[in-house]
């Protein structure tokens, strides 16, 4: 169980730090049903979600396991989508958002910044689905590498890319 203070991966809200743990107090709410109260790092407001939630709820990496990435980010190869084809592009970015495995959206990022890249020099336009899940893999990469490290983005993409030159940009 997580305790007040502690930052947490949450569903699709991303970084969280944990208010509370208690009952909602919401008319109608089981009052003997704990609920984390989430306020997400991204956004103002806040989320209610139960302690026994099926929805993914995480530990963000610790300060350590951030730099180690960083440290990695050179080496990793940008993955790709298994097989060609629109709809194999989204299944596989789709699961690779939805893993909120922060290394495999380091592949994804890699992977569709080299495939605009491509794109832009044969004179074609880019995909908006590689666009759109570019934004989200980026969002989430960031916002937990960030809360890791105690780092606003600009800082930690000067640093990322201090470490990792052709780290897109």
């Amino acid at each position: 169980m997580f305790s007040i203070g502690d930052l947490v991966v949450y569903g699709g809200e991303g970084v969280c730090r944990v208010e509370g743990v208690g009952p909602a107090a919401i008319p109608g709410a089981d009052k003997e049903k704990l609920y984390y109260h989430l306020a997400p790092l991204g956004r103002s407001g806040q989320v209610l979600t139960p302690v026994d939630t099926r929805v993914l709820i995480r530990a963000v990496m610790s300060a350590g396991e951030a730099r180690s990435l960083v440290a990695q980010l050179p080496e990793l190869e940008p993955e790709e989508p298994p097989s060609p084809g629109m709809r194999a592009a989204k299944e596989y970015y789709h699961a690779v958002v939805m893993s909120y495995d922060c290394e495999r959206m380091a592949r994804l990022i890699k992977a569709v910044y080299r495939k605009r890249r491509r794109a832009i020099d044969h004179g074609k336009k880019v995909s908006q689905l590689d666009e759109r899940y570019l934004k989200r893999a980026e969002e989430q990469f960031y916002g937990e590498l960030s809360a890791a490290l105690g780092m606003e983005r600009k800082a930690l993409e000067d640093y990322i890319r201090s470490v990792c030159p052709d780290w897109p940009e």
